[in-house]
């Protein structure tokens, strides 16, 4: 499949040049414009590039550290669960994990709870560590 890396590029420069602040916080899941990227990395879909996300930790008003969600259930060390408001079982790719730019994000869509929050954290520390 080609990657159509010249419509993503077209979208980035509308993205950079806004400049409407969103207000995030850690547990939210958003959805975000991730892009077209290099191999493996994983792509955003559709016009806006967009995946959902989840917000691990906010460095800045800006920039924030996060891991994108998928709807294609596989297993393994860098995968979670994750089920959002909607009861659909989805998966953390933690192997994915990012440092996002606010100006990105497109729609709040839900709030984790606070126990699924400390197992990907505690998972991402085990990954990492």
């Amino acid at each position: 499949m080609e990657k159509e890396f010249d419509k993503w590029n077209e979208r980035k420069k509308v993205i950079h040049h806004n400049n409407e602040d969103k207000f995030y916080h850690e547990r939210e899941v958003w959805w975000c414009s991730l892009g077209i990227n290099i191999g493996f990395e994983q792509d955003g879909k559709g016009e806006e590039f967009s995946r959902p996300v989840l917000i691990i930790r906010g460095f800045s008003k800006n920039v924030f550290l996060c891991v994108p969600l998928t709807t294609k259930l596989k297993e393994g060390r860098y995968y979670h669960d994750i089920i959002l408001s909607d009861g659909i079982k989805r998966k953390a790719i933690l192997s994915q994990i990012r440092l996002i730019d606010s100006k990105r994000l497109i729609e709040k869509v839900c709030t984790i709870d606070e126990i699924q929050f400390k197992m990907i954290k505690q998972k991402i520390t085990q990954l990492i560590g």
